[in-house]
């Protein structure tokens, strides 16, 4: 069989078909009734013309739509684009035309978004739109109820043969600050983060017969927590379908409702983003008349954020018999290194330290591996199963796909030491991206959207450290000659129609003069030093 991930899909509904697959919102479904959907979806989306290479965009919040529409997408050989309902106009307009969509699935709650952006997306030929309780007016005419389009069509498996080189695209920030679309091969990206490779043993699966025994048993149930717009739960999404295990989804965070799924579901494992969902998550059992029966879990995943010891220590505290997992990794070096921790071992260095996977090594300046033990200081680098590259993007595929010495990696700029044993220890990514929560912020963008307020000359954005978020945006400000400095809550309000909420600054300095080099790049050690100082005026808001 082909490494093909709708084939893989389909092979684990004809071992599992009666199994429970996916409960979302209270909707459930078995893998059977997934794949007859699924089937209905892409025979419609064949009727309009989508076929091989054609983009599909998902708009929406965690459900069961999102999940049979990627499905149905990947069974037409075509391609699915994740959107973040976040973005706000600007962002959707760069996202959406930079993917050349040809079709969109979207909540009804976004129509309006969506009408906004209609005209200046002359490929975009067919549009569904999934209900969800909102009584927003359609985006054009001619977009149809999403359950309307499948209840006609047929729920038969008759489509063509598919191939390991078909494409999945993965769209995640880019240095700008706009996103970037990371193009894989299905064979790749299967083996580099879809459970291709044995975790513990770093060894390839070569039979899909393997994964088929692996689910034989009892399946795990798992709850990955983040919006399915993100890499990591698209992940623990696939990879947990392709051994006939149960996959729980929720539309948005809340900590008590994860309690209440855990126990009422019986979730064995959940996957998070670091503290800025553990600490409120571990904290709201102290809540008062919290109580849950936690004992089917055992196995918390940590995947795109810092996820401290000291939190970690708070998960032990309350649940003991479970063990922890970093995962290591990004959207274009699939998944570098895990670690898997129990209770009384969660002490960290600078970053987590992980087992490599794949063939994730640590390069230093010259490109040699960095030796173990060494302390040498390097940027993790992956070769073998790899992208393709960005999407419409040859400028930045170059600066991050390296050929060196005959060998094909790819280096995302995350910086790592190697210990003495081979494991390595990442240190954090080497540009500037901010890190909060796990969603990346770029100062570039930043800039350009507080720059542009009436009242500021110049500016710098940096990381500021946030107890739950890990980082959070602050602001370095010149003002206008003759104008008030702004505050921090006209400055938000400002950049608020440009970029997400999740950008904006949540500190503000002002300074007379903003340092910058000769050649007028910014000084981020300036504006770093500044932040941790506090050396000139500042203010914080929630």
């Amino acid at each position: 069989m082909e490494w093909n991930l709708a084939n893989l899909f389909e092979a684990a509904v004809d071992a599992f078909g009666e199994r429970e697959y996916l409960v979302a919102n209270g909707v459930r479904r078995t893998y059977a009734e997934m794949e007859a959907r699924a089937n209905q979806l892409a025979h419609h989306l064949a009727g309009q013309g989508i076929g091989p290479g054609d983009h599909v965009g998902i708009y929406a919040y965690n459900s069961v739509e999102w999940v049979e529409t990627a499905w149905a997408v990947f069974k037409l050989r075509a391609i699915w684009i994740n959107i973040n309902y976040r973005y706000v106009k600007d962002e959707l307009r760069y996202l959406m035309t930079n993917a050349d969509l040809t079709a969109l699935v979207h909540q009804r709650e976004f129509s309006p978004l969506v009408a906004s952006l209609v005209p200046e997306l002359p490929g975009l030929r067919h549009i569904l739109v999934v209900e969800d309780g909102t009584d927003a007016s359609d985006p054009t005419a001619e977009a149809l109820a999403y359950e309307d389009a499948l209840a006609p069509e047929s729920p038969s498996r008759d489509f063509g043969p598919r191939s390991g080189d078909d494409l999945y695209i993965l769209y995640t920030g880019g240095t700008t600050g706009m996103p970037k679309g990371v193009v894989w091969r299905h064979e790749d990206v299967f083996y580099a983060l879809g459970g291709g490779t044995h975790p513990m043993t770093n060894t390839r699966i070569v039979d899909a017969a393997e994964l088929i025994a692996a689910g034989a048993g009892d399946s795990m149930t798992h709850l990955p927590v983040a919006p399915l717009m993100h890499g990591a739960t698209q992940w623990g999404v696939m990879g947990r379908s392709f051994v006939g295990g149960k996959i729980v989804l929720m539309a948005k965070f809340d900590p008590h409702e994860v309690w209440d799924l855990v126990e009422k579901e019986g979730v064995n494992s959940i996957m998070i983003t670091g503290d800025a969902m553990g600490k409120p998550l571990i904290e709201s059992l102290d809540d008062p008349g919290t109580a849950h029966d936690l004992s089917s879990l055992f196995s918390v995943v940590s995947s795109a954020a810092l996820f401290s010891a000291p939190v970690k220590d708070q998960f032990f505290a309350r649940l003991p018999n479970i063990v922890i997992t970093d995962a290591v990794g990004s959207s274009e070096g699939g998944n570098n290194g895990l670690s898997v921790i129990s209770a009384g071992n969660t002490a960290m260095k600078s970053g987590p330290t992980v087992s490599v996977m794949g063939q994730t090594v640590v390069l230093d300046e010259n490109f040699d591996p960095v030796e173990p033990g060494s302390g040498v200081i390097g940027k993790i680098a992956r070769a073998g199963d790899i992208p393709v590259g960005y999407y419409n993007d040859p400028k930045k595929t170059a600066e991050v796909f390296l050929t060196i010495r005959g060998t094909r990696y790819v280096v995302p700029g995350d910086f790592a030491t190697v210990e003495a044993d081979g494991s390595i220890t990442l240190l954090g990514r080497g540009s500037i991206v901010i890190n909060s929560g796990g969603e990346k912020i770029f100062p570039e963008e930043v800039e350009s959207a507080v720059r542009s307020h009436p009242d500021v000359m110049d500016a710098i954005v940096c990381g500021a450290p946030d107890e739950r978020w890990g980082q959070t945006v602050a602001a370095i400000i010149q003002p206008r000659v003759g104008h008030a400095a702004p505050s921090l809550e006209s400055i938000q309000e400002h950049c608020r129609t440009s970029i997400a909420g999740y950008k904006l600054p949540r500190r503000l300095h002002v300074v007379e003069t903003v340092e910058r080099s000769p050649s007028g790049k910014p000084d981020y050690t300036w504006a770093t030093a500044i932040v941790t100082a506090g050396d000139a005026a500042s203010s914080s808001a929630p």
